[in-house]
């Protein structure tokens, strides 16, 4: 995408990030660990890395990858709602983030469903 000042912002997805945390609040939600879906999607302003073509001058989002590993994978959260607050706090600590969406499903949470999400946005 680019817009009319001629700057290029880069709309990055991260999909489908397959962790297990311990996730709910009934007894065998928090003594077992569950599978959790994650999906970012982000925009930041990549002019700099266009006309560089260097590292230095990209948004790193294996770095906000890592992050969201090291904070989700093992541990315990009671709502869907907060893990969600928490990765979508992750990614917008990155300044150069200027929005960003988080998904996170809870496969097979409700019976007859394929799964339960929730998404939160933030913006700069």
């Amino acid at each position: 995408m680019t817009d009319v000042k001629g700057n290029h912002l880069a709309k990055v997805r991260i999909k489908d990030l397959l962790l297990r945390a311990y996730i709910g609040i009934k007894e065998e939600e928090i003594n077992n660990q569950q599978d959790v879906l994650i999906n970012v999607s982000l925009t930041y302003d990549a002019t700099e890395a266009v006309y560089q073509n260097e590292i230095a001058a990209a948004l790193n989002y294996r770095t906000i990858t890592k992050q969201i590993i090291h904070h989700v994978d093992g541990n315990s959260f009671a709502l869907l709602e907060r893990l969600t607050h928490e990765v979508l706090t992750i990614v917008m600590e990155h300044e150069a983030v200027q929005w960003a969406e988080v998904e996170i499903d809870k496969p097979h949470a409700l019976r007859y469903a394929e799964s339960v999400s929730v998404c939160l946005q933030a913006h700069r």
